[in-house]
C-alpha cells in the first residue's frame, strides 16, 4: 500500500494517451483526483484502481 497525499505525484504503469506517465493529486476522498502533469487533463479514480495503476510514487 502507497502513502500519498495532496500534492504528491506519482507514476503510473501504462502512459496516458497523450505520452506522459506523471501525475499529480489535487483533490482526495472516497475518489481521488488526478492531473497530467503533461496535457493537464484531469480524471478521477477510486482508491483501489489507483493502487492498482501507481508503479511508483516521485
Amino acid at each position: 500500500m502507497f502513502k500519498y497525499e495532496l500534492g504528491t505525484i506519482i507514476e503510473t504503469k501504462k502512459p496516458h494517451v497523450c505520452g506522459g506517465y506523471n501525475w499529480e493529486i489535487i483533490r482526495m476522498g472516497a475518489d481521488i483526483k488526478l492531473q497530467c502533469q503533461k496535457c493537464n487533463r484531469v480524471i478521477m479514480l477510486s482508491r483501489s484502481d489507483l493502487e492498482k495503476r501507481i508503479k511508483k510514487i516521485l
